[in-house]
């Protein structure tokens, strides 16, 4: 489990296919504390380290991770968010992210508002997911609040600190995110729907 803080950023040193998996290998602060079989959220997406070499290790992302997150569109030299598992005796400063992506969101403007940002956001809706005024989303692994909540549409502000220590500093209109939407949402939504359709 993650909390949506993210504890640094990484570089992507190298990119590899091997049938219909990507390896990525990454460059980062915090490699040598990493270890073999170690779960580690990138951009929200939870990984495994399968090798860890000097400042770089490697994940794997298989054709189902691919299809449903913006890992695809990944390349050498781009910044990821990263964030480790949350320890058992940790601190809960975000909200619960399980480091599974629903579905890919859009940029569709960002404001600078004295010193700080707002980022206006589209999904695709017939996907089934929802956000509420105020509650919690997660993009790129980054716990947000929401507001301005519409059906496919929510916008989120980003304080200095965040927009310098995690990718948003790099998004632009147009780019794609990785959306998780809030657990506790998911299950009240699912069982209000049931599981006819």
């Amino acid at each position: 489990m993650f909390t949506g803080i993210i504890e640094t950023l990484g570089s992507i040193v190298k990119i590899e296919n091997q049938g219909s998996n990507v390896h990525f290998d990454i460059q980062s602060p915090i490699t040598h504390e990493l270890k073999i079989d170690q779960s580690v959220a990138h951009n929200g997406v939870c990984l495994t380290v399968v090798a860890v070499d000097g400042d770089v290790y490697r994940v794997t992302a298989i054709d189902e991770t691919l299809k449903k997150t913006n890992l695809k569109s990944w390349a050498v030299g781009k910044k990821v968010n990263l964030e480790r598992c949350m320890p058992a005796n940790g601190r809960f400063d975000g909200h619960i992210v399980q480091g599974h992506v629903d579905q890919i969101g859009k940029v569709e403007r960002i404001q600078e508002e004295d010193g700080s940002w707002l980022f206006d956001f589209s999904f695709d809706p017939g996907a089934g997911n929802i956000t509420v005024e105020k509650g919690s989303i997660t993009i790129n692994g980054t716990s947000l609040t929401c507001f301005n909540s519409k059906n496919g549409r929510f916008t989120v502000a980003i304080i200095p600190y965040t927009y310098e220590y995690t990718n948003f500093h790099t998004l632009e209109v147009g780019d794609e995110v990785n959306l998780e939407f809030d657990i506790i949402g998911k299950y009240i939504q699912r069982i209000i729907r049931g599981y006819g359709e």
